[in-house]
């Protein structure tokens, strides 16, 4: 599958979104955007909700390839996670099918393994076939996504990357955060991968740097080209002495999903 040159970006307004939106045209990507809320400073972008199938019909006609970050991106109640993220990601699916869209590259995320045991001392890293184990409604919608995005492979051709993101921000907040950070240029670069690796049917990669204190297994990943660059070692002194080190005792150290796994979930994580 040759590079695809015009990509729709849903979610374009929230945090992922605009990291990606000023990074991935340099890798010679014409973006259209969409989101449920207008987009400042861009009159072209697509003000649309997930529920809206016609809407999405439209903004995805034309285009080469989807990257799907729209939707709730923390836990929230079962019928809101439902409506946006189950239902939404079917709705896009659709749209793409319709339209013969030929890849979806899907934000999954870690919270779909969420109560996986974090990796200690000499334990390998997290392989990318760990059984699913989601640590919220949320987590749950990003099970439900890989297998719809399996689905549509299966039964239609419409390829998939299901990128199961840990955590892209600028830079670390947490400690836990040293071992899950995708830094935005990794961001950009694994996305470029994902959209340009030829015959990936539905493939499923961890999202994140190279990070000194990783915890799963990047292989998928760098056989799709990605060569992540950052390492959130450099803010680890800093975040040490500010929460200190992750505690055994700890549930919210003790998985994979961190503070997902607590009932309720506890902020920040």
């Amino acid at each position: 599958m040759p590079a695809p040159r015009t990509v729709l970006l849903t979610g374009a307004a929230g945090g992922v979104g605009t990291l990606m939106r000023n990074l991935l045209p340099a890798f010679g990507y014409e973006l259209r955007l969409l989101d449920v809320r207008p987009i400042e400073g861009d009159p072209d972008a697509v003000t649309a909700d997930l529920s809206d199938r016609a809407a999405l019909r439209e903004a995805v006609r034309g285009v080469d390839a989807i990257i799907h970050l729209a939707g709730i991106s923390l836990e929230a109640p079962f019928e809101k996670i439902l409506k946006a993220n189950i239902e939404g990601t079917y709705n896009l699916y659709e749209a793409a099918r319709e339209e013969g869209v030929a890849r979806i590259v899907f934000a999954s995320s870690n919270h779909a393994v969420g109560f996986t045991p974090r990796p200690q001392g000499e334990d390998p890293l997290i392989p990318i076939d760990t059984p699913r184990r989601p640590d919220t409604f949320y987590g749950l919608s990003k099970c439900f996504g890989e297998d719809l995005a399996q689905l549509y492979w299966d039964k239609h051709g419409l390829e998939t990357v299901s990128v199961r993101i840990g955590s892209c921000f600028p830079e670390p907040t947490s400690v836990r955060m040293l071992s899950v950070w995708m830094s935005p240029a990794d961001g950009a670069r694994l996305f470029h991968a994902a959209l340009s690796a030829e015959n990936v049917g539905h493939t499923v990669v961890y999202g994140s740097s190279a990070n000194t204190r990783l915890w799963w297994d990047l292989s998928s990943a760098r056989a799709l080209g990605y060569e992540p660059r950052d390492d959130s070692e450099e803010f680890a002194q800093k975040l040490i002495a500010e929460q200190g080190e992750l505690e055994e005792g700890n549930i919210a150290h003790a998985y994979l999903g961190g503070a997902f796994v607590s009932d309720p979930p506890v902020w920040p994580y």
